[in-house]
């Protein structure tokens, strides 16, 4: 029987970037902790447009402590003023201090990483020699010592996530590292002369990129919680600068009476968090290599 070659219809090779994208819709929860992330980023980029402008104007004193109504969505608090405006300018210093602090984890995991990957041996005993030091140190406590020696600040708080949130990164880029240096596009390479430092930057770096786009993610929910956690102790954020820990810590003495002054605050963290995580999460699990193809 002849074949019609005309009519043959070749089907186009698909690239590992389809794949990892059909895991990651496939992933649910994934694709919905990245659409709040989503809304809550551009929530908070667009605050002066939906709010009712300056979250530290104490404009409603004589409404202290209302409870949410269809003038006030989140109620006023103790010092009159607006809650919703200030839950969303809230998601500003969260997501920026968790987008700063992942941002120099990265810069430092990801060299570091890969020198322990490549090179392995005492630069690789060193290297993880660092990273169980940091993993054995709480890292609420270091943040703790430094905001009192410092007086907290956003300065402190992202310097302290950076210096704990490296690690995972760290960890990820090796283990990549680790497992390209004996593939033959290096051997290639080193055979062409090209020095380590061109191989680690022109090919394994840049085949690194999924643990890195990981590590990045899931280190922006450990920065906001580190956040929350000094604010709530008084060493984070200083007031009036809205922050989500700051308002829990201020809401607790109210909770019996004022229910939303620590329910909404508490809850957009909760959110937050929880939608940065499940977002990481299917982003690790659509960029895995073992599952390429499946």
């Amino acid at each position: 029987m002849a074949i019609d070659i005309a009519t043959t219809k070749t089907t186009k090779p698909r690239g590992p970037l389809w794949f990892a994208w059909r895991r990651f819709v496939a992933n649910k929860a994934a694709v919905v902790g990245g659409i709040v992330l989503l809304i809550l980023c551009l929530a908070a980029i667009f605050a002066p447009l939906f709010t009712k402008g300056d979250p530290t104007a104490q404009d409603y004193l004589t409404q202290s402590l209302a409870f949410p109504s269809a003038e006030f969505l989140f109620g006023v608090d103790d010092l009159g003023r607006d809650f919703f405006t200030r839950i969303v300018f809230g998601a500003r210093v969260s997501l920026s201090i968790g987008f700063a602090a992942a941002t120099f984890s990265v810069l430092i995991g990801i060299p570091l990483g890969a020198l322990a990957g490549y090179y392995g041996g005492k630069i690789d005993w060193l290297v993880m020699r660092v990273i169980e030091l940091f993993s054995v140190v709480p890292s609420l406590l270091a943040a703790m010592l430094l905001g009192a020696l410092t007086g907290g600040g956003y300065g402190t708080i992202i310097i302290v996530a950076a210096l704990f949130g490296w690690v995972n990164v760290c960890l990820l880029v090796r283990a990549q590292v680790k497992s390209f240096r004996e593939k033959e596009f290096v051997r290639a390479a080193q055979a062409l002369g090209a020095t380590p430092w061109y191989i680690i930057r022109r090919h394994l770096i840049p085949n690194s990129v999924s643990p890195i786009i990981v590590g990045f993610v899931l280190a922006i929910p450990l920065a906001m919680m580190l956040e929350a956690s000094l604010s709530f102790l008084g060493i984070g954020v200083p007031p009036p600068t809205p922050s989500w820990g700051q308002m829990i810590s201020s809401g607790i003495n109210f909770v019996f009476f004022y229910w939303h002054m620590a329910l909404f605050p508490t809850a957009a963290l909760a959110i937050t968090v929880l939608a940065t995580t499940l977002f990481g999460d299917g982003l690790r699990d659509a960029l895995d290599p073992t599952l390429k193809g499946r």
